[in-house]
């Protein structure tokens, strides 16, 4: 049994009968709805003719999956080069979440500026033949984004990664909206364009950046070549539809939710997977429980307390904590968690902007605790510290760190890689909620 999308557009459009899409600047024509057929044609997604018409072969699945790889954080690529954080990441930390302009303007601040400790990455595929791409899957942002094969030379960021090139896809269709992403200092610049993307076998057409420009840093040092954010439509840039959106107008998950499982076993190449559609019972034991988003459009949720051990250190009348896929590390405000690190013995090292701790005594570590809801999701010290070699030598870095985030969406907790790493995390997006479950 397969699914197969039927893809028709007015005709009007200027586009005959047989070639793949029609676009419109800025507009997204509708898909006719989906037919039940029996078909002997591959499990793998293609363009494909039926009654004259375009169309996609999609296998007929409960749930989508999308393997994930585990790679060095850009920070730990550093140390090993022997050089400082600030000299990947100049003046980062002082620019991420001016994210209010961002629904009015093409050139607006986004949350990519904590890639610097991303592991995780899956591929995606774009345009006819298929170019493969590997992208974070990044829940603090809404917008695709891929280097361009029109990417000057110039920058080496480009050089070292997949580039799109629009010239060798079939179904490729220009836009040409110019497009600005800033990171501090860093940045990321080019134009829309639009063209098949796939995503765990699910292909549709889709509105994503081409990057142009690419600063050498941080990108000349990350081994995924670009991002794909699995956020609201209200953080998208230029009012693009994200990609999570296009595939949910298909009608074809199960259930309009995602889950990301992360593996925090060192020792596996195999980083985790994200399923569209549902979750997999064989990652997580117990139940999910589910707490509402707090902020309309964002994956916050609210956050009732922080603890060490047995006492309550911060949020006694509340905060607000973003789970956050595209982030290794759990941040907070930089005076909550240098208590927070005083208070289980943690250093700062000033040069790679860590805390470290003695490797020796990740044993003897109190349990910290978030409360959301009425549960305590407790992380004991082997979850938040991460251990690796650096010349020959084995450090043990805390996974936080300080992060002041303004109004309007800060003070703001996020909740990254390390501890949805503990508790398997599902997205709802037609209940507005986010599910935690205990991971295995």
């Amino acid at each position: 049994m397969t699914l197969v999308l039927e893809a028709v557009y007015s005709a009007h459009c200027g586009v005959e009968v047989g070639e793949a899409f029609c676009v419109s600047q800025r507009k997204h024509k509708s898909i006719r709805r989906a037919l039940l057929v029996q078909t002997k044609d591959p499990p793998n997604p293609t363009l494909h003719s039926h009654s004259g018409h375009p169309s996609f072969i999609i296998p007929f699945l409960t749930h989508f999956r999308i393997p994930l790889k585990k790679m060095p954080s850009i920070r730990e690529t550093l140390q090993k080069m022997g050089m400082e954080v600030s000299d990947g990441f100049p003046s980062m930390e002082h620019s991420l979440y001016h994210l209010g302009e961002a629904l009015h303007n093409v050139t607006a601040p986004t949350t990519l500026t904590n890639y610097r400790d991303t592991q995780y990455f899956g591929e995606i595929s774009i345009g006819t033949p298929a170019q493969i791409f590997k992208v974070i899957f990044d829940t603090g942002s809404a917008n695709l984004w891929v280097p361009s094969h029109q990417c000057s030379p110039l920058y080496s960021a480009c050089a070292s990664h997949a580039r799109y090139d629009s010239s060798k896809s079939s179904t490729y269709r220009p836009n040409g909206t110019q497009i600005a992403i800033q990171y501090g200092k860093g940045h990321v610049k080019g134009f829309l364009s639009q063209d098949i993307v796939t995503v765990a076998g699910i292909p549709v057409f889709q509105v994503f950046a081409e990057a142009t420009a690419l600063t050498n840093k941080p990108f000349n040092y990350a081994q995924f070549d670009g991002v794909l954010g699995m956020g609201y439509p209200s953080q998208a840039i230029d009012g693009v539809t994200p990609v999570f959106d296009k595939i949910m107008s298909e009608q074809i998950l199960t259930s309009e939710v995602f889950s990301v499982y992360y593996s925090r076993n060192s020792a596996l190449n195999t980083g985790g997977e994200i399923i569209l559609g549902g979750s997999d019972p064989s990652y997580y034991t117990g139940d999910f429980h589910y707490l509402s988003i707090s902020r309309e459009g964002y994956w916050h949720i609210d956050l009732k307390g922080v603890s060490v051990g047995g006492e309550l250190l911060f949020c006694h009348e509340g905060c607000t904590a973003s789970v956050d896929t595209g982030t290794s590390y759990i941040t907070g405000p930089a005076s909550s968690v240098s208590i927070l690190m005083k208070a289980i013995g943690a250093t700062l090292k000033k040069r790679h902007d860590s805390y470290i701790i003695e490797c020796k005594k990740i044993h003897l570590l109190p349990d910290i605790s978030f409360h959301f809801g009425d549960r305590a999701y407790i992380l004991s010290g082997s979850a938040y510290v991460l251990q690796h070699s650096e010349y020959g030598q084995e450090f043990c870095t805390v996974a936080f760190s300080g992060f002041d985030i303004p109004p309007p969406l800060g003070p703001l907790w996020i909740m990254g890689a390390s501890f949805i790493g503990e508790y398997y995390t599902e997205f709802d997006r037609q209940n507005n909620r986010i599910g935690f479950a205990t991971s295995l």
